[in-house]
């Protein structure tokens, strides 16, 4: 595996930019990404215009399967046995013992046949003519574009671990380049057969707004101010004051220019592209309700683009904190819209409360995560690495978010995820994706701050 450079030959200045409404973690991966984009725009694989009805509808026969395994797996009694469907559906193996897990499977064989009847072929429809290369962040055009294109494919890995789906049958030929967030996805491709020359360690893709420059200017100045509402009693402070000086020398001036952001601790709790867990999102408010009404507590129910949930919501505040101000929803029109919207409010956000999603890289920003159940085997990967860095903690019971998420608060442990975070994860995927893109290699540093 390589953290700085593959072979190419040239360095174009625009790319297809392709995903797939497949959930929010596909698209969010590669909409850091968008200035790359051929005609400013990012394609859809499986939506209107680029797909046509008969392909619209094998893409929405998987969507549709997963989407409904990922909501049935909330029933008491089926929904175990449906998890366990799904999990066997999207099987990552074990890490240890290391082995050759090259050899093609299931869904790998089953994926190269819905290409061969129609799958992504209004995209490659788009592309094919072209001198601009594919840089997607999902595995169907990749493969599609391995396949049938011959333009160069770059891959966006939006999770800590991958499924062998993601691998074309006959790797060690395949022309794809993936974007690796981190060793355990880089290591895991190398399982699968793909040449070490073409897996780059980048990072995961965080949106430039939210990093401000390759200083981490605005990262750094959120986190400080952060770090005041997370630790009010200062447990956290008292340990690690010195590493605090260290690498936030700004703490010390904001704290005390602005000891507190805003008076309010701000929880953004955000659902499953699917709506799964909302009912999570009304059980917190009904524990901190008079803590919303008083302003004591912020938080921002995330519904994205579905008007379902932004209806659940409304009727979640109407019922429980009718009026106040200290309940926002988060809920645009269009996937571009939504993510403007919720970058936006991470800059005041002191808790990521989500399943380990492809969110789970966003501690990286030095927000504490933290989970709700994991749905699937690549978000047990998430929340796996998660806890090793102590950068997020399981929920306790949503019913008692009252009493638990205060005592985290007075000890200090929510501070303390948000400094794991910022130290431990990879911060510069966006800034390595775009100069391997435009010159074909990317410094590679092991400190905290440059990586």
């Amino acid at each position: 595996m390589k953290t700085g450079e593959v072979n190419i030959k040239s360095y174009p200045e625009k790319y297809w930019l392709v995903t797939a409404d497949m959930g929010y973690g596909h698209q969010r991966a590669i909409y850091p990404l968008r200035d790359l984009s051929v005609r400013g725009e990012i394609l859809s694989a499986n939506a209107s215009p680029v797909a046509s009805l008969k392909e619209q509808r094998l893409w929405n026969k998987i969507r549709n399967a997963y989407e409904l395994m990922s909501r049935a797996g909330r029933l008491p009694i089926l929904g175990r046995f449906v998890s366990l469907i799904l999990d066997n559906l999207l099987y990552i193996p074990s890490f240890y013992p290391r082995r050759d897990s090259s050899a093609s499977t299931l869904q790998v064989r089953y994926l190269k046949y819905v290409i061969k009847k129609g799958l992504c072929s209004g995209f490659l429809h788009q592309t094919d003519g072209t001198d601009h290369p594919v840089v997607t962040s999902f595995y169907a055009p990749a493969i599609a574009s391995d396949i049938k294109g011959k333009q160069p494919v770059y891959c966006i890995i939006c999770d800590t671990d991958l499924h062998r789906v993601w691998v074309s049958e006959n790797a060690a030929s395949s022309r794809i380049v993936y974007f690796a967030p981190g060793t355990t996805a880089a290591r895991r491709l190398e399982s699968y057969g793909v040449p070490e020359q073409n897996i780059l360690i980048t990072g995961f893709p965080l949106p430039p707004e939210l990093l401000g420059g390759r200083d981490l200017k605005i990262l750094k100045e959120n986190l400080a101010l952060r770090l005041g509402n997370l630790d009010p009693d200062g447990s956290f402070t008292n340990l690690y004051r010195h590493t605090v000086d260290a690498y936030l020398p700004e703490y010390r001036d904001i704290q005390s220019q602005n000891p507190h952001r805003s008076g309010a601790l701000t929880i953004t709790f955000v659902t499953g592209g699917a709506g799964a867990q909302k009912e999570i999102g009304k059980q917190i408010v009904q524990s901190i309700a008079q803590e919303i009404i008083s302003g004591r507590v912020r938080i921002n129910l995330v519904a994205g683009t579905r008007k379902e949930l932004l209806d659940y919501f409304k009727a979640v505040k109407e019922d429980i904190v009718a009026g106040s101000d200290y309940l926002n929803i988060i809920w645009e029109e269009n996937i571009d819209l939504y993510f403007r919207s919720f970058n936006s409010c991470l800059h005041k956000t002191d808790i990521l409360w989500t399943k380990p999603s492809e969110l789970s890289f966003y501690c990286a920003l030095g927000l504490p995560v933290i989970l709700t159940p994991a749905i699937g085997p690549q978000e047990k990967c998430n929340r796996k690495w998660l806890r090793e860095i102590g950068a997020g903690l399981k929920q306790q019971n949503p019913e008692y978010t009252s009493q638990w998420l205060f005592d985290l608060l007075r000890k200090g442990r929510l501070a303390e995820a948000a400094w794991n975070g910022f130290i431990k994860a990879r911060k510069y995927g966006t800034y390595n994706i775009t100069d391997f893109l435009k010159s074909g290699s990317f410094n590679s540093s092991n400190h905290p701050l440059a990586r």
